[in-house]
């Protein structure tokens, strides 16, 4: 597999897995499509910033563009596939990995086929090339009303000489069914184009409808003379008369085919005694429904079927073949689709059975009524057929035993009653649809049907709905979650009213609330098909289904699943496991389960009608903040240290064994945490101390983002529900949150302010720690006597309050203040703080003192006892250690190694901080990162790269707020730019 780009639609990239990856700004889709529209070249850094920002790109730029680079390289996550070559970026593209190329390619192939006549190969080239198109090329990227690209306009005459070629080999290879209704909407979107016109005449021509031939004849040639006062041209005048002169039955014969068939045997026997055996026996069944008028997309899956259904086992035993999925996701459509393609090969019939296992308010078909129907259709007196089960199934297997017969069981409900209706002969195949994948039917090939893809949803769409590209459409698609049956539903709503445009249907979509209400039309509703489902659940599994919708989670787990069922999680594991068999989840990693969008709309309707749905939500509440205080439970040392930072008992939670088991579980469950703390931060206490409690693990992970986003919502709700408790500790999250990210002012105001709470409140453990705090960001803002003041408040109150581990930290507070004027005293303050650790066994005391005493040699320009003691603190971190410690022990790794000449290590250290600091958005790391890289670079004799990362660097830095005053300083004279005064 490789990696794969998109630009025939809104810009996009595949990994080499298929997954697509997020570009979720529109400036990363404006570079990408840049670099994209001259892959393998280099493209100038001018033309860059003109593809971000126009004529006038800001002062900014360069870095900016710097910055949108490394996110894209990190996006693509291949280290050669985009490098800086002057003046400016090449992106790599292998062959085959961009669609506009690889459709250009198809075009080149069908044009030669369609010069040689090689009808069967321009249909390929054509199939393969269409499928490509995911929307308008380059969609979202320019503005339409302004008239579109050259490549756009280039590639949209392309696409429709391809479906003129494809249409005219399909016409020459008499394949002409399900080619009317495509037509018609290419027609209707291009009204001045002939070639349309002429191939749609032919199809209805040869597909016995003259008259209407004649009338889309009539209708060119009306718009023609209307408006460009000419006659069509001669291609359509030709198939004008080939619609006049030759009959409709003729026409409608394959090419090459013969004008009628001599029946196999008939020569033996004779003439007459072959159409007296003829008229004698009954034809064979034909009871298919018609093949679906629109089938979009499912080439690979409908080969896979057709070979599955091709094969013999070799031990005599027929193979069922089981299409399962959600309600709505077309299992009917393709099981339909191929029992048409292999007609041919069952000349001894094809049974079709509705055993109606989803169908709204009808009981299921029982086997016994479904084996008389059976054998009635082949030929069987009805009162031969017995009346036990058993016997019925013997003699349809007898029956079936000699002959090659294709049979379709729709919509089955269970394993039970498909096993009596399998024939036992190699000659015969069957396709079984279910939502379930029937797993307990032996033997057979399992086909899960999932949503379709965007592209094929787009060409659904358009299809049934006559409509061409416009607004909206792309939008539509996602709202009805790819879902045949909801884009069905859409469509005939557009076709319906031709002033519905797809942008306000997409808009009546959005809303979650009445969603499904816009998914009814006619006889087709998504509603309808769920409830079924529904209907059809145990009593657990219906519970379960209605509170997914109370509490709506990225992700379900039994254990949640079980609090909001308020029973055990065996049970809930259960119940989770029938939903998944009926196709209302599905199973996404081991024991983790995710709704389709539209499943997720059906149940929060049933859990509005839930009396219980409060409780349970504060249920699963209590459960997850318990749960995350189990993390920092295994995270913090015991003691006082733990009981300042996390809440006491919420609930009832299992502790973790380990600290790994602490964080793997806080990886897994993030995604919940931050949906329930968005959803319930304002309405329930529970959530906040959700939130205090999981401080401590995002810290260690140095999820930024995250920390700034639950500390604003706890801190808005806490002052909305007055717990002043709660907003100091939220204000204290703050704290740590922009000291974290470079910003030491906003770190001190927030400070301050919860400080003034503690002392309302009376607390004097954390009014220590608040004046520790401060006197911390002092230090950092070069207000050096301020922080000494508050520094020894800090301390006189920790030995007062008997707190060892609060002294040490103050210690090491101290140590680093001191390092301005006496590097010296500096460390022997940290050794202090290290003995502390040492006799407290805190790990976190002993990692940070060996990371302070890192950077005082390096201060006293002693590098090589600054790596040993870097090397000592990141042995002690380790990968999944505290990040804030990490990162600086690394940076000041970084530093040693660059002045002890051991650049290719000190490389690799900063390659794996931008890595690291990049996935935790931690922009401060990242600039501090990129001027170390550019001291190295520069060292090398690459002053172009050096500029480039010192500028980046010092735009970051100038984002925060003067915590890197002499940085920025040393940075502006790196730059030659003045410093200010």
């Amino acid at each position: 597999m490789r990696m794969r780009f998109g630009l025939l639609g809104p810009p996009a990239v595949h990994d080499a897995s298929g997954e697509p990856r997020p570009l979720n700004s529109a400036k990363a889709r404006a570079l990408l499509t840049a670099l994209l529209l001259r892959p393998n070249r280099v493209v100038p850094v001018d033309e860059l910033k003109a593809a971000l920002w126009g004529d006038e790109p800001p002062a900014s730029a360069h870095a900016s563009l710097h910055n949108h680079v490394t996110r894209l390289r990190r996006l693509l996550a291949e280290n050669d596939r985009l490098r800086a070559a002057p003046p400016g970026y090449l992106l790599r593209v292998e062959p085959g990995e961009l669609d506009t190329e690889v459709f250009e390619e198809q075009v080149r192939t069908a044009r030669a086929a369609y010069a040689r006549g090689d009808w069967a190969a321009v249909a390929e080239a054509a199939r393969l090339g269409l499928a490509l198109w995911r929307g308008s090329p380059l969609a979202g990227l320019y503005d339409p009303d302004e008239g579109a690209p050259a490549l756009v306009q280039r590639l949209r005459e392309s696409r429709l000489l391809m479906l003129e070629w494809r249409y005219d080999a399909e016409l020459q290879l008499g394949r002409h069914d399900g080619a009317g209704p495509e037509l018609a909407a290419l027609v209707a979107e291009f009204s001045l184009r002939e070639a349309f016109h002429r191939q749609l005449m032919l199809v209805l021509h040869r597909t016995g409808r003259q008259a209407e031939a004649l009338a889309a004849y009539q209708s060119l040639r009306r718009t023609l003379v209307e408006e460009l006062g000419v006659d069509p041209g001669p291609a359509v005048q030709e198939a004008y008369q080939e619609v006049l002169r030759t009959p409709t039955a003729a026409a409608a014969r394959p090419a090459g085919a013969a004008a009628a068939a001599v029946p196999a045997g008939a020569a033996a026997t004779g003439p007459a005694a072959a159409a007296a055996s003829a008229e004698s026996r009954p034809p064979p069944p034909a009871q298919l429904p018609p093949a679906p008028a629109h089938f979009i997309g499912r080439e690979d899956l409908l080969a896979e079927l057709r070979a599955a259904l091709a094969l013999d086992g070799g031990d005599g035993v027929s193979r069922p073949v089981v299409v399962s999925g959600m309600a709505g996701v077309g299992k009917s459509a393709l099981a339909v689709r191929v029992a048409h393609a292999l007609r041919d090969d069952f000349p001894d019939g094809q049974l079709y059975v509705n055993l109606r296992g989803a169908t709204p308010g009808v009981t299921p078909l029982d086997p016994g009524h479904a084996l008389c129907a059976l054998l009635r259709d082949l030929g069987v007196d009805p009162r031969q057929v017995p009346g036990e089960v058993d016997a019925a199934a013997a003699l349809l297997r007898s029956t079936l035993a000699p002959t090659r017969t294709l049979l379709v069981l729709d919509d089955a409900a269970s394993a039970a009653q498909v096993r009596p209706l399998l024939p036992a002969g190699p000659g015969c195949a069957v396709v079984v649809t279910s939502r379930s994948p029937l797993t307990a039917l032996d033997g057979a090939a399992r086909f899960p049907l999932a949503p379709l893809s965007a592209a094929d949803s787009g060409m659904l769409l358009r299809a049934v709905s006559g409509r061409g590209f416009e607004e909206g459409l792309e939008r539509l698609v996602e709202r009805c979650g790819r879902l045949p049956l909801a884009l069905r539903v859409v469509a005939a709503r557009l076709a319906a009213r031709r002033a519905l445009t797809a942008d306000v249907l997409a808009g009546l979509l959005d809303a979650q609330a009445g969603r499904l209400d816009q998914l009814d039309y006619d006889d087709l509703s998504v509603r309808g098909s769920l409830a079924v489902a529904h209907d059809g659940l145990d009593p657990d599994a219906a519970l379960a289904l209605r509170r997914l919708g109370a509490v709506d989670l990225p992700e379900y787990g039994a254990p949640a699943v079980a609090r909001l069922m308020d029973t055990d999680e065996r049970r809930a594991a259960a119940a989770l496991d029938r939903l998944v068999d009926v196709a209302l989840l599905e199973e996404v990693s081991y024991g983790r389960f995710v709704p389709h969008d539209l499943v997720r709309d059906f149940a929060r309707e049933l859990a509005e009608r839930d009396d219980d749905r409060q409780q349970a939500a504060e249920r699963v509440l209590v459960w997850y903040a318990e749960a995350t205080r189990q993390i920092g439970i295994a995270l913090l040392p015991p003691g006082q240290e733990a009981g300042l930072r996390l809440p006491g008992p919420i609930g009832e939670a299992v502790p973790f064994g380990s600290a790994e088991q602490a964080l793997a579980w806080g990886d897994l469950e993030l995604p919940n945490l931050l949906a329930l703390i968005e959803r319930y931060a304002s309405e329930s206490a529970t959530a906040l101390l959700l939130v205090r409690a999981g401080f401590t693990y995002l810290q260690r992970r140095g999820r930024l983002q995250e920390l700034a986003v639950m500390g604003e919502l706890a801190l808005d709700a806490a002052r909305k529900l007055g717990d002043t408790a709660a907003e100091a500790h939220a204000l204290t999250d703050l704290a740590g949150m922009n000291f974290l990210s470079g910003r030491a002012e906003r770190a001190l105001a927030f400070n301050e302010s919860a400080v003034m709470i503690w002392r309302t409140l009376g607390d004097d453990r954390r009014i220590q720690r608040g004046l520790g705090n401060r006197g911390m960001l002092l230090e950092g803002l070069g207000r050096y006597e301020e922080a000494a003041e508050a520094l020894e408040s800090a301390l006189a109150c920790a030995r007062r309050l008997g707190d060892a581990h609060g002294e040490a930290i103050i210690l090491s507070h101290l140590g680093n203040l001191l390092e301005h004027t006496d590097a010296r005293a500096a460390i022997a303050c940290h050794e202090r703080s290290l003995a502390a650790g040492v006799r407290l066994n805190s790990e976190i005391l002993r990692l940070t003192a060996h990371c302070n005493i890192g950077y005082a040699h390096l201060t006293l320009g002693e590098p090589a006892e600054a790596a040993r003691h870097f090397d000592e603190s990141l042995a002690l971190i380790g990968d999944d250690g505290d990040w804030h410690t990490q990162s600086q022990a690394r940076i000041g790794r970084v530093r040693a190694l660059r002045e002890l000449g051991r650049a290719e290590e000190a490389h690799r250290d900063c390659a794996l901080l931008l890595e690291r600091a990049g996935s935790r958005a931690d922009t401060q790391m990242q600039a501090l990162a990129r001027h170390q890289r550019g001291l190295l670079v520069h060292a090398e004799g690459d002053e172009d790269e050096a500029r480039e990362l010192w500028e980046s660097a010092l735009s970051a830095l100038e984002a925060l707020d003067g915590k890197h005053a002499a940085l920025m300083g040393e940075l502006r004279e790196l730059l030659g730019r003045p410093v200010p005064g």
